[in-house]
């Protein structure tokens, strides 16, 4: 088997998919003031949504991260969402067909929500979810302000683990 062999049926295209440039931005700066250039699009204040953030990252569920910042669960969601999060549709992939089935007037909203089996809340989330989508550089902002967050973290633990003696946990 030659060359020509193994090549045969391979095609080049003229076109490349534009990847971009993955950046983190790991300073210093505070998550709610860089927050606030999203502020116009996101369901609560900066702020707000900083410590919803940062509390779901840190392994807190939907509803403990919003009762920790004053953010009703809904939001919390919501804002999660908005910040690039995935995952927090109520519903499944098929539920998402009759969801744009509703969307597109061809369902009643009383049909898809029968169909659906979901609360009023989470039929309102799962449309919500459905017609917004995440903000465009939020999550960079979010994953470079706790990147700093976990760098510190990291090195307190490695400084305590130093100053151990041998066999301690």
């Amino acid at each position: 088997m030659g060359l020509a062999d193994i090549a045969a049926g391979l095609s080049t295209t003229t076109e490349q998919d534009e990847r971009g440039v993955a950046s983190v931005d790991a300073t210093d700066r505070d998550l709610a003031d860089a927050l606030g250039s999203f502020a116009d699009d996101l369901p609560c204040a900066p702020a707000a949504a900083a410590a919803v953030a940062e509390a779901y990252v840190g392994g807190a569920a939907v509803d403990a991260a919003g009762h920790d910042a004053g953010v009703a669960p809904i939001t919390t969601a919501k804002a999660l969402h908005r910040l690039g999060f995935e995952g927090l549709s109520p519903v499944s992939a098929t539920g998402e067909r009759v969801l744009e089935d509703y969307l597109a007037g061809r369902v009643s909203r009383a049909d898809a929500r029968g169909l659906l089996s979901v609360s009023d809340a989470e039929f309102a989330l799962a449309t919500y979810v459905a017609t917004h989508d995440p903000i465009e550089g939020a999550r960079d902002v979010v994953e470079g302000a706790l990147a700093a967050d976990r760098t510190a973290s990291v090195a307190k633990r490695d400084a305590l683990d130093a100053a151990m003696p041998d066999g301690e946990p």
